[in-house]
């Protein structure tokens, strides 16, 4: 058996609400679906969703560097072959979720091969995992409305609450009234996106210290160096490293060198491959580890499920697992659903990903 072709295809899905942050913000779900074709007739299904203002990728880019670059570069190859795989598109700087989106869509191949979930093949440790819903900027009081909506649908009861606003104060009183609408038995955390110095977020740790924030994640940027070691050093809570800790060698780096006690896994930028030796470096220098979102649709969230559930370390806290609600569609057959507030992993061989051909020629942009 062995790669025949690579499909990349671009489509568009609005969000029936805009999501926004310190980085940027989202009104559309502009990614691609990537699809690994075998010559026995086996395909491999994953999602790219670009982030310019992250990792520098576009869609068009996305498109590009796997149609002109990646597909003839591992044609021919086998599925096993995964290695190989990953030696070949390495020799291309950057472009983490196009790389991510290959390697995904391989293991939907092996498993669909073995005839087994590749939540399974990756650990199978559990089949589902708890869901923490992202809270975008808002007024404080749309902020609270949304969590108690997301709560009382579907029972989540951990929230990731996006900070890094200038005045910092907007921030404070948001956490302060999610806190105060939502009770102690609620868990909150904070996402800054690098948006605030390392004195400006000192000062909102200390103004939180009350809530019993879980973590804080990326709330200054990493390069600044001595600052963010000085903020990590006086953190009252674990301090998270995502977009300046995408492989194993930067968690060495983030975690010894002081600017981290947390690692963020995201299975969009890393694959299943990458990932797995994220974790396992997270498992080995004893830092917990929180499964992020890339703002996926459901096909990225299917794949993050699936790795965070099939690891004891990555489904010990709640996952982001959930911001495919504010979409107004999706492209599976059969959408996913929070139930309790988990999200169970699909049974069957492979990822379980079934695309509605329908709505792939509604959605896709280059007709």
């Amino acid at each position: 058996m062995k790669i025949a072709r690579v499909e990349a295809i671009p489509f568009a899905i609005p969000y029936t609400k805009p999501l926004r942050f310190a980085s940027g913000e989202v009104h559309t779900a502009d990614h691609v679906l990537v699809r690994v074709h075998t010559d026995d007739g086996l395909v491999g299904t994953a999602e790219a969703p670009p982030r310019p203002y992250t990792y520098g990728e576009t869609q068009e880019s996305i498109v590009a560097v796997i149609r002109r670059i990646f597909e003839p570069q591992i044609l021919g190859l086998t599925p096993l072959e995964r290695e190989t795989v990953h030696e070949r598109l390495d020799r291309t700087v950057g472009n983490p979720t196009a790389k991510a989106a290959v390697d995904m869509a391989l293991w939907d191949i092996l498993g669909q091969l073995a005839g087994l979930p590749v939540s399974g093949l990756l650990g199978g440790y559990t089949d589902r995992m708890r869901v923490s819903h992202m809270v975008g900027f808002a007024p404080a009081d749309e902020m609270v409305a949304e969590a108690e909506r997301i709560r009382d649908t579907h029972g989540i009861t951990t929230f990731k609450v996006k900070v890094g606003r200038r005045p910092y104060a907007d921030d404070v009183a948001a956490c302060r009234a999610l806190r105060e609408a939502l009770g102690p038995d609620v868990e909150l955390y904070i996402d800054g996106n690098r948006g605030w110095t390392a004195q400006e977020a000192a000062r909102v740790l200390h103004e939180t210290a009350d809530l019993g924030l879980t973590f804080a994640e990326e709330l200054c940027p990493a390069d600044d160096v001595l600052g963010r070691r000085w903020l990590v050093a006086r953190s009252p809570v674990l301090f998270i490293a995502d977009e300046s800790a995408t492989s194993a060698a930067e968690v060495t780096r983030e975690v010894l060198g002081g600017s981290a006690t947390a690692i963020s896994v995201k299975t969009a930028r890393t694959g299943f491959t990458a990932s797995q030796r994220v974790l396992h470096q997270c498992e080995g220098l004893g830092v917990p580890v929180v499964m992020g979102n890339q703002i996926d649709g459901q096909i990225g969230t299917l794949c993050s499920v699936a790795f965070g559930a099939a690891h004891r370390s990555a489904c010990r806290h709640a996952g982001e697992l959930s911001n495919f609600l504010d979409m107004s569609d999706d492209l599976l057959t059969e959408p996913l659903t929070i139930e309790n507030g988990t999200l169970r992993v699909r049974e069957g061989a492979g990822l379980g990903i079934e695309i509605d051909p329908d709505k792939l020629h509604r959605y896709r942009q280059d007709h």
